[in-house]
């Protein structure tokens, strides 16, 4: 099954016999969202277990905000929040 996110160019693609990787052996795969508040609540508002969201930045410069989560497989997942890219800043 190949699942894209409204509006994006990627997908992930999840299924049986897909590659011979062991479950759990990915970790840092990275979700990028433009707002951790409604990612956050639509993720855990169907169960999905979230860290706390974590804040990071260097002064004059944007920041961004992020949470984790392990699926299932336990697979580690990263949320990340950007809100504004580097030459938009």
């Amino acid at each position: 099954m190949q699942l894209t996110p409204p509006g994006s160019a990627c997908s992930i693609a999840i299924g049986t016999g897909l590659s011979h990787m062991v479950p759990g052996s990915l970790q840092g795969l990275q979700l990028v969202v433009t707002d951790m508040d409604a990612a956050y609540a639509q993720l855990s508002g169907r169960g999905v277990q979230l860290s706390e969201i974590e804040e990071r930045g260097r002064p004059g410069r944007p920041g961004f905000r992020f949470t984790h989560f392990s699926d299932p497989d336990a697979n580690r997942w990263i949320v990340q929040e950007i809100t504004a890219r580097a030459e938009d800043a």
